[in-house]
């Protein structure tokens, strides 16, 4: 555990990140374009302005998930006594902080459920459960009070968590001792937060995704959703390593530490297919029809894009990342991960469109059903670039985040071991 303190420069010299004017000048042009091809979608909607509420839930639900999984990787490195992280925390703490982001979006579509302003989910519209006795049965849970309190609560306790361990990481670098006081303050946020995370995520899971096909369920959908935000938030993580070092940053960052994250990206990529294929192969054995609702829809009405996520997601991936060797090039690495990124991406427009698309159908709208229209079957022109401009948005709130800070946190206990990581 031993380190230096007086440490506080890379081998290239370069320790404060320096969010330069053209690199915040593409980002805003990319935000830009993301936000008129939302504006676009209002427009050009259905009556109920179905692809414009859902585009907007899945690309908040998505992006807050991988900030939400960045706080959840800095605490079980931080409760496992992990070492060799050190050198890129500064990456983790700084997207954790997007999930305040992520609970302003939120709370517009909570208002917009409660003014009535859309229709993304069945439970909401009072005479359809009035006539659905499987959603009586469910209403004690799918309301939109629990889905306000739920949200608010749960995402806030989560950014606490987050700011909590950010501001601890932060105060350690100016007032770090060598009774390792300050990280151990931060193991115990860190443990407290372990337990918090693994049950509310479920929740919130359940509420925002699961709940647009209200009569489905699967007791495996949460383990499945967060393993997908696993895989993409180690993959933003991996290209933002690269790119800093592109620019002179993290020179104590080796192609050791990327290979971890290379296996991390693997391994769970696998990870996600086993959960993919045990949700799938129980519910098809079960044959109960209330489950396989949910596979059925997709597979005869959504073809492309169900076996195009197993494409992208886990045969692309696994075949690529399969040699060892290829955990350690950048090329590899960025090519993988922007088709993890995207991949995972698409993952959740399967999870949403199909529910959404059929609730509209049900409530009279000239919504997407079966794929009759372009952001429902397949992602549109208008939907790519409403994910560029999140992704564009959570990029500059990072880099706005990692700028702000040292990048080097030289007085972490285990400083010493991390900048001397060997696999």
């Amino acid at each position: 555990m031993a380190h230096n303190p007086d440490h506080h420069v890379t081998e290239t010299g370069k320790d404060q990140f320096v969010f330069e004017a053209s690199t915040k000048t593409v980002l805003m042009g990319l935000m830009g374009l993301g936000l008129v091809c939302l504006v676009l979608t209002f427009f050009f909607d259905d009556e109920l302005h179905t692809r414009f509420w859902s585009n907007l839930l899945h690309n908040t639900v998505f992006f807050t998930g991988i900030a939400f999984l960045c706080t959840v990787i800095l605490a079980a490195f931080i409760s496992a006594w992990t070492g060799w992280h050190a050198v890129i925390k500064r990456i983790f703490e700084a997207y954790s902080l997007f999930l305040g982001v992520g609970l302003v979006l939120l709370g517009i579509i909570t208002l917009g459920l409660w003014l009535n302003m859309h229709e993304l989910y069945h439970w909401a519209d009072p005479e359809t459960v009035a006539n659905d006795e499987i959603l009586q049965g469910k209403s004690a849970f799918l309301n939109k009070t629990t889905y306000t309190l739920c949200t608010f609560l749960i995402v806030g306790a989560w950014y606490f968590f987050a700011l909590k361990l950010r501001s601890l990481s932060l105060d350690e670098d100016v007032n770090g001792t060598a009774d390792f006081s300050h990280h151990y303050r931060m193991r115990w946020f860190a443990a407290a937060f372990m337990p918090i995370a693994a049950f509310s995520s479920v929740i919130v899971i359940w509420l925002w995704i699961m709940s647009v096909d209200p009569h489905w369920y699967s007791t495996m959908f949460a383990w499945y959703t967060t393993a997908s935000w696993f895989v993409s938030a180690t993959a933003v993580t991996i290209l933002t390593i690269i790119y800093l070092k592109s620019k002179g940053y993290l020179g104590l960052v080796t192609d050791e530490h990327l290979h971890d994250l290379g296996k991390y990206m693997f391994a769970f990529s696998i990870f996600w297919t086993y959960l993919w294929f045990s949700q799938y192969m129980l519910i098809w054995y079960s044959n109960n029809g209330e489950e396989t609702i949910y596979f059925h829809e997709r597979i005869n009405n959504y073809p492309v894009l169900f076996f195009g996520n197993l494409i992208l997601n886990f045969a692309l991936p696994f075949l690529v990342l399969m040699r060892n060797s290829t955990k350690r090039k950048y090329g590899t690495l960025i090519f993988v991960s922007v088709l993890v990124i995207f991949g995972h991406w698409w993952d959740f427009f399967l999870m949403i469109k199909p529910g959404v698309s059929h609730t509209a159908h049900e409530l009279g709208a000239h919504a997407a059903h079966n794929g009759e229209l372009a952001g429902f079957y397949l992602p549109g022109l208008l939907e790519i670039g409403t994910f560029i401009g999140f992704l564009a948005g959570f990029l500059y709130f990072g880099f706005s985040r990692i700028a702000a800070a040292k990048l080097e946190p030289t007085r972490d206990p285990y400083w010493g071991e991390s900048i001397t990581h060997h696999v």
